[in-house]
């Protein structure tokens, strides 16, 4: 912590302005013997400085800006600078050896946030949303992120941490005059208030379906037999061109990826080979292909042709894709031909497979006229989310996997609370089980640490952030 650590913090390449980030409490002191220009052990923080960068032999390296924060004021809450020079990659590894040379270290990935989180300046939550606001890659991620690290979900664990530790210090008392067999914690209170904190952890558990949507993308292959219009529809979903289309069964030997964004969503769509026998040892490489894509993949959309395909070979090919967690949309394509085409016929009294498929997920179209397309879309979007309607401005949204996972194991807790209460159960058990909920909302926010913990989190960033 008391190091001077150096990292480039603009992306890999060439750019009109570069930037070379230190932090630490020589950092000043260190760049100053480089900087003719200016005394800046004597400068006033938070101003920026013109005038060339010059190497240990006084030769210039580049013309700079040279930005000081000065501790506490700064995002890791140490002096740091940053050397905004030309985005040259020779430059900026110029600059950044020079540093190394005069006794700064090159910075671990995320070691700048890591230290903003160690001096205070940021919780755990905050740290990590970082993070995801830089790899964001639409507007809804993007407002996620931004929400998290203003606070958003630290606030949140913050309210109930408070709440159930007022309780938890009653308890605690009750230990300390077991002998007396007093009772400083209203049993009714508690069991109100474990169940509102239940409750609101239940809501930002269940908002982790659209968070994680958003955040990653909902892998989605468009799966069936040949010729029943899988690169139709992904044209018609992408209005493009994409994918070649032919009245000659097989003509999709390999996988064809593109993205698409639903309301906010990415939804990687992955068209495949059609399933079937094979005739040739390419079509058997691409519909193998196109199985352990389906295997793989969070959202499944399958076309059928309703002219081919009769109940019982559409029972029988999704039982064979069947899994329990992969999501089930199921395209009836070709209505045209065969308008009288429903639900009923295909899923009706006599349906005997493993899928449970709604009514609503049932889609009627003609992929080759887009006809029902923005219904496809509507429902794609519905059960990526979990059937949320859409992102409120104000809405906390849980999107990283280790707050849901901490989360659920405080919920366990808490319902170990709630059984103990209702048995009798002696306070020393109730207390480790509320210790134990506090414990696991502490890990969100980091009040709770371990160095394995912050290292696993961290070493997912990038160097310089």
């Amino acid at each position: 912590m008391q190091e001077t650590i150096v990292a480039i913090a603009t992306p890999t390449g060439e750019g009109a302005i570069g930037i070379v980030r230190l932090s630490g409490t020589g950092c000043i002191v260190l760049v100053d013997d480089f900087f003719p220009a200016r005394t800046l052990v004597q400068s006033e923080a938070r101003k920026a400085w013109f005038g060339i960068l010059a190497g240990e032999d006084g030769a210039p390296i580049d013309e700079v800006v040279i930005t000081l924060y000065r501790a506490p004021a700064s995002y890791t809450g140490e002096d740091s600078v940053e050397i905004s020079c030309h985005g040259s990659p020779y430059i900026l590894s110029r600059v950044v050896q020079l540093c190394i040379d005069a006794g700064a270290r090159m910075a671990q990935p995320g070691e700048f946030s890591q230290r903003a989180f160690l001096n205070g300046k940021l919780d755990l939550s905050q740290a990590e949303a970082v993070a995801d606001l830089i790899a964001s890659q639409s507007a809804a991620a993007h407002r996620i992120a931004l929400r998290q690290l203003r606070g958003g979900v630290s606030d949140e664990i913050k309210e109930l941490r408070v709440a159930l530790i007022n309780f938890a210090s009653l308890i605690e008392l009750e230990l300390d005059f077991g002998e007396e067999d007093v009772e400083f914690a209203d049993r009714t209170e508690l069991r109100e208030l474990v169940d509102k904190i239940r409750g609101r952890i239940e809501a930002l558990t269940t908002s982790f379906r659209l968070g994680n949507a958003i955040k990653l993308g909902i892998t989605t292959v468009i799966a069936g037999r040949p010729n029943a219009g899988k690169s139709t529809l992904l044209n018609a979903l992408l209005n493009e061109e994409r994918a070649i289309v032919s009245e000659i069964p097989g003509t999709t030997r390999d996988t064809i990826e593109e993205t698409l964004n639903i309301g906010g969503v990415t939804f990687r769509l992955v068209d495949t080979a059609g399933i079937r026998e094979a005739s040739d040892t390419i079509e058997a490489i691409g519909v193998e292909r196109a199985l352990e894509r389906v295997r793989t993949s969070q959202l499944l959309v399958y076309v059928f042709d309703v002219i081919e395909t009769d109940p019982e070979t559409l029972a029988a090919d999704l039982d064979a894709l069947y899994r329990e967690d992969l999501q089930l949309v199921v395209v009836a394509n070709k209505m045209d031909l065969n308008p009288y085409t429903k639900y009923e016929h295909y899923f009706g009294e006599d349906y005997t497979g493993k899928w449970m498929v709604p009514n609503d997920n049932f889609i009627p179209m003609i992929a080759k006229s887009r006809s029902n397309l923005g219904y496809l879309q509507d429902r794609l979007l519905a059960v990526a989310t979990g059937g949320t309607a859409g992102l409120d401005q104000q809405q906390v949204v849980l999107s990283n996997a280790r707050h849901y996972d901490a989360l659920r194991r405080a919920d366990q807790a808490l319902v170990r609370v709630l059984q103990g209460l209702k048995t009798g159960l002696s306070q020393d058990f109730i207390a480790m089980d509320i210790r134990q909920s506090l414990r696991e909302l502490g890990e969100i926010t980091g009040e709770i640490t371990t160095d394995d913990l912050l290292g696993n989190i961290f070493s997912n960033f990038c160097i310089g952030k």
